[in-house]
Order: structure tokens, then C-alpha cells, then sequence
């Protein structure tokens, strides 16, 4: 049997966020290392929080929680309450975690993490603002070459923005750490809002998690629902984009997912363009190709994936 993929989530819980880290815990394929909180989609104290509110609805109060950065490197803190509601995970009412926040920071975990021997095979997963893997970076250059992948939601190209024309949320949000990890040297696979906009949490396919008839169902039905609602009005569609789990399902499944190798480049001097991805797609600059930038999904075989992990989680 193939050895399960370590991995470690850096997250800002965020409804998909909590979405992605319930696949991965329900993939034996993966093995969860810890979940390293940062601040992006409401505050650090909350996002920490969340994190283990996740774990303990998949029946894991076992994974470390570590809290990391409370506001990006150069840049106030954005937030996106208008989105995930005051709580970052409004929808299901899940109860207050018990199980402890871990003592050591999130930047120290990811470090002393990565300089251990086997270091080299860990896949770092972000899902939120880089702030917490620029840190590490920072802290100790030596990690990047142990680090096995950084596969990133964040940046878009033809879609463009979705918090400014030019900017998607993450990479808006810290938009210095974003160009420290970038160029950092280290194997990226980037979901952009290309990607994630055609994964849409349809009525049917929420349906379909719901009848899992499971607490882990309904609390994501739940999720999903309050969640949607924003993007449903913006974009005029049937369902929200579900961003987050496209990390995780690639990992599961890369067959689903088409794209191409490209040099990024993050604007970090213009407050017009702010935390924009320029992603060269067609080559034109001739710049080192730094990431592998996706583009399209299989997204009924995606939800099949989603649906088939979740029912695995205890009921």
C-alpha cells in the first residue's frame, strides 16, 4: 500500500476552508500533520477556533491546532465577514472545541516540521492568506527545497478578481507574503478563480451532502447554503463557488484538473492592481515558469469525490 501523503493546511476557516480540511480527513490517502490557523477570512482568534470546530465535527480532536500571523506582513488586516458571516462559519450551530489550541506558534510548527528528516515530504496546502508560509521562509530559507509542494488556492487570470478587478481574496489579502512564496523556488500548484468558479454548490449537489444524513452532512449543507448566498447574488448564479476543497480534491484526484506550467508574478507596488496574479499563460515574457496554474475541472467528478469523503467522516 502506498504511504499516505503528509500534508499541512494552513487555513482561515472560512466555510469551503472547513469544506477542504473535512475531505482531507476523510481521505485516508492523507496524512494531516496539523492544521496552521492564519488570519484572512475573520481574525486569527476566530479562524483558530474554527479550525478545531472542524476537527472535532469529523470526530479528530487527535490533529493539532497551531495559531499562526494575526494580520498580513506589510498590509491591515481585510476581512471578509459579508461572505462566511460574523463567525467565519455561519450556517450549522457547532458547539464551542474542546480540544486544546496548541502552544507553539504555526510558523515555528511549519519549521520544525519541515527541517526534520523526512522533512522533504511534506505538501504544504493553503488555503488562505501565504502570510504564515512566508514567515516560515523568512525564519528558516532552508525549508524550501524540503518542501515536497505548495498547493495554494489564490490568484485568478481571465477571471480576474473578486475583491478588487484585479485581485482575488488571499493573495489581496497579503499580497507581500504571496511574492516571497512565489519566488521562493519551491513546486506550486496554483487553483485560481478560473478553477474554483466552476465548482458551484447547485441546489442539487447540497442535496446530495444533506442526504448523507449524517452530522458531518447536515453541518456542510448547512455551510454551504450560508455560504452561497453571497456569490449567488454577485454572480447571478445557481450556487457559490466552492474554492477551498479544489487543493485537497487535487491532491486525491489530479486527473481531474487541466492547466499548464506559467511563470506568476504577484503586483505588490500598485494600489490599483493590489495582490494581482499575473499569470504569462501564453508565454510571451519568457520568464522562469514558477507554477502550475489550473483552469479547468471535472466538477461532477469532483462533487462525486466530495460526497464519497464525506460519508466517510463518523455519523
Amino acid at each position: 500500500m502506498t504511504a499516505a501523503r503528509k500534508i499541512i493546511i494552513d487555513t482561515d476557516p472560512g466555510q469551503d476552508d472547513a469544506v477542504a480540511i473535512l475531505l482531507a480527513l476523510g481521505s485516508h490517502e492523507l496524512d494531516v500533520l496539523g492544521l496552521t490557523a492564519v488570519a484572512g477570512n475573520v481574525p486569527l482568534r476566530l479562524t483558530e477556533k474554527n479550525a478545531r470546530k472542524i476537527c472535532e465535527l469529523a470526530g479528530r480532536p487527535d490533529i493539532k491546532v497551531f495559531a499562526g500571523a494575526i494580520h498580513p506582513l506589510m498590509r491591515p488586516l481585510v476581512t471578509a465577514e459579508e461572505v462566511h458571516g460574523e463567525s467565519g462559519l455561519n450556517g450549522p450551530r457547532l458547539p464551542e472545541p474542546t480540544m486544546p489550541l496548541q502552544a507553539q506558534h504555526a510558523v515555528d510548527f511549519i519549521v520544525e516540521t519541515l527541517m526534520r528528516d523526512d522533512g522533504v515530504s511534506v505538501t504544504l496546502c493553503a488555503l488562505g492568506p501565504l502570510t504564515n508560509i512566508a514567515l516560515a521562509l523568512i525564519r528558516e530559507p532552508r525549508i524550501a527545497p524540503r518542501i515536497r509542494e505548495i498547493v495554494l488556492m489564490g490568484g485568478g487570470f481571465f477571471e480576474g478578481g473578486n475583491v478588487t478587478p484585479a485581485a482575488e481574496f488571499n493573495i489581496h489579502v497579503d499580497p507581500h507574503a504571496a511574492d516571497i512564496v512565489f519566488k521562493a523556488g519551491i513546486p506550486i500548484v496554483m487553483m485560481p478563480l478560473d478553477v474554483t468558479h466552476k465548482v458551484l454548490t447547485s441546489a442539487s449537489r447540497i442535496e446530495a451532502i444533506r442526504k448523507l444524513d449524517s452530522k458531518v452532512g447536515h453541518a456542510v449543507a448547512a455551510m454551504l447554503e450560508f455560504f452561497e448566498r453571497f456569490d449567488e447574488e454577485k454572480y447571478g448564479t445557481d450556487g457559490g463557488p466552492l474554492h477551498d476543497p479544489c487543493v485537497i480534491a487535487y491532491l486525491l484526484k489530479p486527473e481531474l484538473f487541466e492547466g499548464r506550467n506559467c511563470n506568476v508574478v504577484v503586483e505588490t507596488t500598485s494600489e490599483l492592481t493590489m495582490g494581482m496574479t499575473v499569470v504569462d499563460w501564453w508565454g510571451v515574457t519568457k520568464r522562469p515558469k514558477n507554477a502550475l496554474v489550473m483552469r479547468d475541472i471535472d466538477a461532477e467528478g469532483f462533487f462525486a469525490l466530495l460526497v464519497e469523503r464525506l460519508a466517510r467522516l463518523p455519523s
